[in-house]
């Protein structure tokens, strides 16, 4: 009886076995996944050494690497870089608050009354097939030259993406859903908070990351045309000078917060939707 007893208690503990191959090549194989997304970036920069240094263009028309990160070191040494940017984001800011908060308040009522999506519907339409630049050349006689003329055009391009996804999100929550709140016998408030914003809420994320990008890019337009300071002001100033190098720090700084300000924005996405399973690819 003992023997067998210390028989199944020695099968049972654990055996000093080597590790097979196959499954130590395993744990320790290259993740491309983690690499993938700075293998494209890394490949542009090579070519882009490459090109300037076998001068395959200019020099004056395409700078060396080098040459633009100590541009863009001096630049934000003396200050005028940061001026610039503070200049443009402070812009961007207040466009985008104005054109979100009409965008979510007046997508949440289309959305919620049928009749008042009925009577803004034909006319925000046509507005908005009208170009946000188009509209810099009245605003700005409207409004003058400043920040004001910039904000207007930021805020109405802002507007429609957020208004659009709003109304769709809202009218895109399941009936399954609707007809539970029903049951349930929710008042108008719960029936908002409860059912309509969670199921809203995929669609008005996406319709806030696409105004904040637009708003970025459209800031850089409207300092091109009309601007005494900003990254567009720097792009421009720079293109008439033939400071390429100039050009090259004023773009990464827009592509860099560009891409940063998306970031995050995914992130909160990923906060707020974590309840939601979807296809991960």
């Amino acid at each position: 009886m003992s023997n067998t007893s210390s028989t199944t208690l020695d099968s049972t503990l654990p055996a000093d076995r080597p590790v097979p191959a196959r499954r130590r090549a395993r744990r320790f194989r290259f993740d491309f996944s983690k690499f993938a997304a700075v293998i494209l970036p890394v490949a542009i920069f090579g070519l882009w050494y490459v090109a300037t240094l076998q001068e395959w263009v200019p020099p004056i028309l395409l700078p060396s690497p080098f040459r633009v990160w100590d541009t863009g070191v001096d630049m934000f040494a003396e200050g005028l870089l940061l001026n610039d940017f503070w200049t443009s984001l402070r812009i961007v800011l207040q466009g985008f608050v104005w054109g979100s908060v009409f965008g979510l308040a007046l997508g949440s009522y289309a959305g919620l009354a049928r009749r008042f999506e009925n009577f803004v519907a034909p006319t925000l339409d046509a507005i908005r097939a009208v170009p946000p630049l188009a509209l810099i050349p009245f605003v700005i006689l409207w409004a003058g030259v400043g920040d004001l003329a910039k904000i207007i055009v930021i805020s109405k391009a802002v507007f429609f993406p957020i208004f659009l996804n709003t109304v769709q999100g809202i009218r895109g929550v399941q009936k399954e859903h609707v007809e539970v709140g029903k049951v349930l016998k929710l008042t108008r408030w719960q029936f908002v908070r409860k059912i309509i914003l969670p199921g809203a809420l995929p669609s008005v994320l996406v319709g806030v990351r696409y105004g904040l990008g637009l708003s970025w890019a459209l800031v850089v337009a409207a300092e091109l045309i009309s601007g005494h300071a900003g990254l567009g002001y720097l792009i421009q100033r720079s293109q008439d000078l033939l400071f390429t190098d100039q050009m090259f720090v004023a773009i990464f700084i827009i592509a860099a917060f560009g891409l940063l300000l998306d970031r995050g924005l995914r992130r909160l996405e990923r906060h707020l939707l974590r309840w939601k399973q979807g296809y991960t690819g």
